[in-house]
């Protein structure tokens, strides 16, 4: 079974999700929760999921991003995001502290906002402390996609979307972006969008 992922308009996914507690923690109905979530996520394919995309307002995400997903990308793609296959976890309650803030842009896209992709640019490392399924403290430390994904998902927890961050220049269907852009670098794309180029971006 999975759950129905809602998409952009639907309130939930512009408000603030609330801390679980404890006694939910330890209950079945979170378990199943976590469970569904791990389900849908897989079903998707996705690489994160927030409780507020399945229409549950709880600052719970569940993570992964398997080796099968990046067997398609090229090498180089994947030295240039930093990605690296991530297991499955669970982070209840988190909180984010950025730890390396040098910007990396990319196009993201979003299990809430079908069919469409955008360049993001985020914090290349992150920490994040928060418990795990079944309520114990955990620490993350995350650089390249890893951090993508935790920004990405832990913003849904407070009402953020990626298009409240993206250039919006760069904002493409799925279709548009395989035949024009993929394969190009960040600096190729902000070219021919007739964007300034990062470094200009930030003054240096």
């Amino acid at each position: 079974m999975v759950l129905k992922i809602v998409q952009a308009g639907e309130p939930v996914l512009r408000q603030k999700a609330r801390d679980l507690t404890p006694e939910e923690i330890g209950s079945p109905e979170f378990q199943r929760l976590v469970a569904l979530m791990r389900d849908t996520m897989r079903d998707a394919p996705g690489v994160g999921l927030a409780a507020p995309q399945v229409g549950v307002g709880l600052r719970l995400v569940v993570i992964e991003d398997r080796a099968e997903y990046q067997a398609a990308v090229p090498p180089a793609d994947l030295a240039a995001r930093e990605r690296a296959p991530v297991p499955f976890q669970v982070l209840v309650n988190p909180r984010l502290t950025v730890e390396d803030a040098t910007p990396a842009e990319f196009h993201e896209g979003c299990l809430s906002v079908t069919g469409f992709t955008a360049l993001v640019a985020r914090a290349r490392g992150v920490k994040v402390e928060a418990l795990d399924e079944q309520g114990q403290p955990v620490t993350v430390h995350a650089t390249g996609w890893y951090a993508r994904i935790l920004q990405h998902e832990l913003d849904h927890l407070d009402g953020t979307l990626y298009l409240d961050r993206m250039e919006t220049r760069s904002f493409a269907t799925l279709e548009n972006h395989r035949r024009h852009w993929a394969g190009r670098s960040t600096a190729e794309v902000r070219e021919a969008l007739g964007l300034p180029s990062t470094a200009k971006r930030e003054g240096r």
